[in-house]
């Protein structure tokens, strides 16, 4: 699993042991990546570690290979590892977009590709980890929005390509969830901070939606809408997207600290 050194790659990591896999955790950060590691064993839990950036390709057959050399086979594939933004797309150095996008996008691709073989031989499962930024949009948050938008027409695609090898591919697009503490996204010049504000009674916990990722790899589902307001922001988006729009502006006006 991807981007599982902390919060909800992490979690699911621990779902996903407790469930009685075995699992490669990922990450960019050594020391975090080994007390993760560390702690997941101490529960008795199956997991080894790579240390890869997976918007390197070359890194990422090198995670793949970690993956067959230390269990064997390849069942699941879960994208999850992605950077965020929070800042206005007129704000923004080019580069920083493409940092975004490049995460979200090839952060996907390239773990796939690599796995591609191996998920095909065990006719296994890949899951996208979007967000309910995807299914509308969202200021401040326009590459991230438009990596994970991207991640749903290539999952469909893939679904459509792939059907014959029985591999099964999904979309969670996960809502607002609790966050570590330490958690940052990049501002318009590319510098950490922290991420914009979320009211706490909108949030689930990082172990419920672990659980939902869970269960829809079970159940081999294409798609999963963490939340109420994520579907509620579907259904406004399919059918009445002027509300969702008017929505959107007015809490621009009004609530500008949810953007910046």
């Amino acid at each position: 699993m991807t981007g599982s050194e902390s919060g909800i790659g992490k979690a699911t990591a621990r779902a996903l042991g407790q469930a009685g896999a075995k699992v490669v955790l990922n990450g960019r950060m050594a020391d975090r990546l080994h007390r993760t590691e560390q702690e997941l064993r101490s529960e008795g839990l199956i997991v080894t570690s790579c240390l890869a950036d997976i918007t390197n390709y070359a890194d990422c057959e090198r995670l793949v290979g970690t993956a067959i050399t230390t269990f064997g086979q390849l069942d699941v594939l879960i994208a999850n590892a992605s950077i965020s933004m929070r800042a206005y797309f007129a704000d923004m150095q080019p580069d920083v977009f493409r940092q975004v996008l490049d995460s979200n996008v090839y952060g996907a691709v390239y773990p796939l590709k690599a796995a591609l073989p191996h998920l095909t031989r065990t006719r296994g499962s890949v899951t996208f980890i979007s967000s309910i930024s995807a299914l509308n949009g969202m200021p401040s948050g326009s590459a991230y929005c438009a990596g994970k938008a991207a991640l749903t027409n290539l999952a469909h695609t893939l679904r459509l390509e792939l059907d014959h090898t029985g591999i099964h591919i999904g979309v969670v697009h996960i809502g607002f969830t609790q966050n570590d503490p330490e958690k940052r996204v990049l501002d318009a010049l590319g510098q950490p901070v922290p991420i914009a504000h979320r009211p706490p009674r909108w949030q689930k916990s990082q172990a419920q939606v672990a659980a939902i990722i869970l269960k829809h790899i079970r159940r081999r589902r294409t798609r999963t809408v963490i939340s109420a307001l994520g579907w509620l922001i579907a259904i406004v988006h399919t059918y009445l997207p002027r509300v969702g729009d008017w929505v959107v502006l007015t809490t621009i006006r009004r609530m500008r600290h949810f953007y910046e």
